[in-house]
This record gives C-alpha cells, sequence and structure tokens, in this order.
C-alpha cells in the first residue's frame, strides 16, 4: 500500500461492514445521532469535529467534517478557529508534558548524588 491515506482505501472499510454488520450500524447511528441539533447546533459540533480531527490528524474526518460545516454556513475565519484551538492544544500537552521531563530530570538528579 502506497499511501495509506488515498481516497480508493475508504471502499476498504466495506470489510468491517460485512464483518460485523450490526456493530457498523450502531457506530453510524450514534454518529448521526451525535451530531443532531441539540444543545450545541449541528455547525458548533462540525467545528468541534474540526479541532478533534486536526488533533487526531485524521484526514478524512477533516474532509468530511470541513464540507459539513460548509453547508451548515460555517466561515471561513470559524474553520481557522476550530483549527488553531487545536494547534494550541496540542501545543498545550507537550508545554504542560515538560512538567513530567524536569520531574525526571530532578528524580535522576537526585539517584546520582553521594
Amino acid at each position: 500500500m502506497d499511501n495509506f491515506y488515498d481516497r480508493g482505501n475508504l471502499k476498504n472499510v466495506r470489510k468491517l461492514r460485512e464483518l460485523k454488520p450490526e456493530s457498523y450500524n450502531k457506530f453510524i447511528e450514534f454518529s448521526q445521532s451525535i451530531f443532531k441539533d441539540d444543545a450545541l447546533s449541528n455547525k458548533v459540533k462540525q467545528l468541534i469535529a474540526i479541532g478533534v480531527a486536526h488533533t487526531t490528524q485524521c484526514p478524512w474526518c477533516i474532509d468530511v467534517h470541513v464540507n459539513a460545516a460548509k453547508d451548515l454556513g460555517a466561515t471561513d475565519e470559524e474553520i481557522a478557529e476550530a483549527v488553531l484551538v487545536a494547534m494550541e492544544i496540542r501545543a498545550g500537552g507537550a508545554f504542560t508534558h515538560s512538567g513530567i521531563a524536569f520531574g525526571l530530570i530532578a528524580e535522576h538528579e537526585q539517584g546520582h548524588k553521594h
């Protein structure tokens, strides 16, 4: 497989539907129920999904949710902000995990003192 992200690979998902149709259909039903207007509008949920898709780095999710958001009237600026929130969260994770690194450094230094 030369390119894991080739759109043609999506046809392979059919195998999951063939092997586990009940679970597959339950997932599809769950997915559809999540994006219905409720306390949050579908548009807002699509913008959240864009941010999450950028943190999980799923190109197909980015494709689906950007198109859905645009269909629901999302502006380019709203989509840009969703992407920026994802960028901040990913960077924030590295930033806060630095506390682990420096804690380990301190433990390492204490273990080497005589």
